[in-house]
């Protein structure tokens, strides 16, 4: 009977401790059988049918713990949750109780096509914790009542007996007991880039994840050998299910934009209401009726309210999302292409997003001298060079046999894809062997016709190398054996030179070879030789114990991405820090950092991490550039110090084990090829080529779209103000209103159609990467525009109002007047526009005609303006009057003035005070 399931035992808190404490954290640093004494259960007979029973109703099903999702119907209520929202469905209520019908139909219409289109692109944003329990769903193979029976995986429980093979998922967290040649691939939970051999020994209690070669964890792929495994720790308290804890409680941030326009609009709440107020109140004090005065009050209001913003913010930001699909990186949430542009870190995987994700073999050392390999991934393109000249493998005996060793000793294929691309199947390490050979003219097909396999012996961690045997008509003739060269050195007797002859084996100068390849981020692998005159009736570790011939060691290294180079380059131009943040070992990392041209190549490792607490952390991170062998849980914490710090941070992902840190991230970017779809589901963006250049590429896109949307506001916000103003001054005057609510709606919503989001497509501005990025503190203005605003607004104000009283004081009828002042807003506005496709510099300098459609858009505005003021129709709508061409030209020439004016004080303003 087990243990765990006696009466003593069984009650709550031991059965925690069984799960928590030291169990689930402790079973590597005690020995296999300990763990089975402690548990009370026999290998080869696993738990009874009632044990299971018992502990099923115990422990429950291993799956996720479904995490409560917010309603559907509450996440699209909460799309209306902003003031700027607020504001206009007050306008829409108000237009509405005027039997303003068409105008609060306009309005509350953009609200809804807001709301829509944000619930849309968000509605899968908490898909994380779904997509985990579905990648852990499989049958597993389990040795119950003595014998093996194949089950969901959701029916496993602890002390279970699990079997492995090539090919499985492991279905729970596993102490191995027994293994044979086992490997598993952890890379989605560790982010280890190569399959882990697994051993059975205790390891260190204080060893991370990525180091616990004796366990097997839940959702990770059996590639190699076969295992037995005792189930240790089940749904949520496996490793992978405190990831989906992680996920849970992982913070999901609002974007530097949606910050700035949440405090922009209760700004513009407080100013609106404000100004309304003041306006009641001095018409009451004039003696006006009290619903004349509410009218005047109202109209104030909807000429300040920038209705336009929210349709223009939703449509920046869907371009951007289409811009960025054509640079291979896929939007999942609207907000995230801003905040692109507002990123200050960017924390990249290394194996595949900084590098090619391909082993290549760079050096060989064989027959005492060195050998450059050149071309990079599994082409076959490229040659080995000896002191800067072509060597053949005919000139050195040693180095043929070097590669040889590699192409036979191998167990990997190289084949193309039905697109022509060549993909490996097997180890990526192999394949960099196979392709240094094809490189020296040796074909693996001739080999296997000459030197055929007779047997083999698998790698095995416990002894670091792998064995085959080879000969003809069945006649042993050689070994050849690869592995690491401290496992393979003193087996050696002897080395082969580079005239072919057997010499003493020389183990200082390969030794000092070897660490020169390593300290070059390079992984080592030796490899070495026995001829066989003998039949082996059965080939095992006895026959290579001793009496090798040593033949070489050949240096590999995943290579940079060339614009992956480039794109770090420019991302410190533009001022955005580069952090790596990978599973692999330090000195690798910090090679590639090196070569990458990161601000620093020093590393620290997870073991490191662990010991900082939480102020020393956020000192190290901006000191720091790569961050080597970390957890999931320094991931999130590596990037709450950088958040911390203040900086906006972008992180990529393709494992399970970076989900946590992809959602606390301001922005989290998913590898599209190798992520998976946890990593997916909790990210922003997805990389649909997993380059870090495609990153660079969207993180200028989003600077993009955040400079034409400042563009927008800077254009939009005079044109509110100067309406608001002008009403405020006709009613401390008391005069009659220049402009009326229905037609202030007119200039408001087809001047932000036609005109306003017009600036959203200006393509980018050049250099737009050669500034750092905005602080998050600052406003979306800067106070230079802040100013330009300011004196727009009276320019509207002066000219309209100057125009308007000109106009009534020589007779002008009132409706003729009103036109005219119409007119004279959209005109100055139109003017006006062309001086923000650029907001510190000329036109001229991006070019008139590089934006066609602003100018369809000025085209259709004219048209429109004609009809206004023309055709009867629109005349009884909008109650509006034909004017003659003097006053046309009146009002184009006011327009030019204001568009002169704006000019000069950019240039003014550019040369006495550039720091504002």
């Amino acid at each position: 009977m087990l243990k765990l399931c006696e009466p003593h035992r069984f009650n709550q808190e031991n059965s925690q401790v069984f799960m928590n404490s030291p169990s689930a954290t402790s079973w590597h640093d005690i020995t296999s059988d300990e763990i089975l004494e402690k548990l009370a259960v026999q290998p080869n007979v696993g738990l009874s049918s009632e044990e299971v029973v018992t502990l099923q109703q115990r422990f429950g099903p291993n799956q996720m713990t479904p995490q409560k999702q917010t309603p559907t119907w509450l996440r699209f209520l909460l799309q209306f949750h902003q003031p700027l929202i607020y504001i206009l469905l007050s306008a829409s209520i108000i237009t509405l109780a005027l039997s303003e019908f068409v105008d609060s139909a306009v309005i509350f219409a953009v609200i809804m096509i807001n709301a829509i289109i944000g619930f849309i692109q968000e509605s899968k944003a908490e898909e994380a914790i779904k997509a985990l329990s579905n990648m852990v769903v499989t049958q597993a193979k389990v040795r119950r009542d003595g014998k093996i029976k194949t089950l969901p995986s959701h029916e496993i429980v602890p002390g279970d007996i699990v079997i492995l093979q090539s090919g499985d998922l492991v279905p729970a967290d596993l102490r191995l007991i027994k293994i044979q040649s086992l490997q598993i691939e952890e890379a989605a939970l560790t982010g280890e880039s190569v399959p882990v051999s697994k051993q059975t020994d205790p390891i260190s209690q204080s060893a991370i994840l990525a180091e616990r070669t004796n366990s097997a964890f839940m959702g990770t792929l059996v590639t190699y050998g076969q295992g037995e495994g005792v189930v240790c720790a089940i749904s949520d308290l496996t490793e992978i299910g405190k990831i989906a804890d992680m996920i849970e409680q992982a913070e999901t941030l609002l974007t530097p934009l949606s910050n700035k326009i949440n405090r922009f609009s209760r700004l513009l709440l407080i100013i609106i209401l404000s100004l309304a107020a003041v306006c009641f109140i001095i018409g009451l004090l004039r003696g006006e009726s009290g619903k004349d005065t509410f009218m005047a009050s109202v109209a104030l209001a909807v000429a300040t309210i920038p209705e336009g913003l929210p349709a223009a913010m939703t449509i920046t930001l869907a371009i951007g999302v289409s811009r960025m699909a054509r640079m291979r990186a896929i939007i999942r949430k609207l907000p995230a292409v801003e905040t692109l542009g507002s990123t200050t870190v960017i924390c990249s995987d290394k194996t595949g997003t900084l590098t090619q994700n391909k082993m290549t073999t760079r050096e060989i050392f064989a027959g005492g001298q060195l050998y450059e390999v050149t071309g990079s991934g599994y082409e076959p393109e490229g040659e080995i060079r000896h002191r800067g000249k072509p060597a053949s493998s005919n000139d050195d005996p040693a180095l043929t046999e070097t590669l040889i060793a590699g192409l036979l000793c191998n167990d990997s294929v190289i084949t193309s894809d039905p697109d022509g691309y060549l993909v490996v199947q097997g180890d990526p390490t192999e394949a960099a062997l196979i392709v240094s050979a094809n490189k020296a003219g040796l074909e693996r097909e001739h080999f296997d016709e000459k030197l055929p396999r007779l047997d083999s012996i698998p790698f095995e961690s416990e002894y670091k190398y792998m064995a085959t045997l080879h000969g003809a008509d069945q006649k042993p003739e050689v070994i050849y054996v690869k592995g690491a060269l401290e496992s393979l050195i003193h087996r050696c007797s002897n080395q082969l030179n580079h005239n072919g002859d057997l010499e003493p084996i020389a183990p200082e100068q390969i030794l000092h070879t070897a660490d020169n390849m390593a300290s070059n981020g390079l992984r080592v692998l030796a490899f070495a030789s026995r001829k066989i005159s003998s039949m082996v009736n059965e080939f095992d570790h006895e026959h290579i114990a001793e009496g090798l011939t040593f033949l070489g060691l050949q240096g590999k290294i995943d290579l940079p991405r060339t614009e992956a180079i480039e794109a770090v380059a420019k991302c410190r131009a533009a001022g955005i820090k580069v952090k790596m943040i990978t599973g692999d070992h330090a000195l690798t990392a910090s090679h590639i950092a090196t070569r990458m041209g990161l601000e620093s190549g020093k590393a620290i490792d997870g073991e490191s991490l662990s010991h900082l607490d939480d102020e020393t952390l956020a000192k190290t991170v901006e000191e720091i550039s790569v961050f080597a062998r970390v957890a999931p849980e320094q991931k999130l914490r590596l990037v709450k110090a950088l958040q911390t710090n203040g900086h906006i941070v972008a992180m990529t992902g393709d494992g399970v084990n970076d989900a946590p840190a992809l959602k606390q991230a301001d922005i989290g970017i998913a590898m599209g090829i190798s992520g998976t779809d946890v990593s997916k589901a909790a990210a922003d963006m997805i990389l649909t080529d997993d380059n870090f250049s495609s990153i660079e590429a969207a993180v200028e896109e989003g600077r993009a779209v955040n400079d034409n949307l400042a563009k927008f506001i800077t254009w939009t916000l005079p044109t509110n103000f100067g309406e608001g103003l002008v009403i405020l001054l006709s009613i401390i005057l008391g005069t009659q209103l220049p402009i009326l609510p229905v037609q202030i709606l007119w200039i408001n919503m087809t001047t932000a159609i036609l005109l306003g989001l017009m600036l959203v497509l200006e393509p980018k501005e050049p250099h737009i990467m050669d500034v750092p990025p905005r602080k998050t503190s600052a406003p979306i203005l800067t106070k230079k525009l802040q100013l330009r605003v300011l004196i727009v607004s009276i320019l509207m104000l002066i000219g309209c109002f100057s125009l308007f009283t000109w106009e009534i004081n020589r007779g002008t009828p009132i409706a003729h007047a009103r036109t005219i002042a119409v007119n004279l807003f959209v005109f100055i506005e139109l003017f006006y526009l062309f001086n923000c496709r650029c907001l510190t510099r000329s036109m001229f300098t991006i070019g008139l005609f590089t934006n066609r459609w602003l100018i369809a858009g000025v085209c259709a505005t004219i048209l429109l303006q004609m009809a206004y003021t023309y055709i009867p129709f629109m005349n009884s709508i909008f109650q509006s009057a034909p004017i003659t061409p003097a006053d046309w030209i009146r009002i184009i020439s006011i327009g030019f003035a204001v568009y002169m004016i704006v000019g000069l004080e950019k240039i003014l303003t550019n040369k006495f005070r550039p720091e504002i």
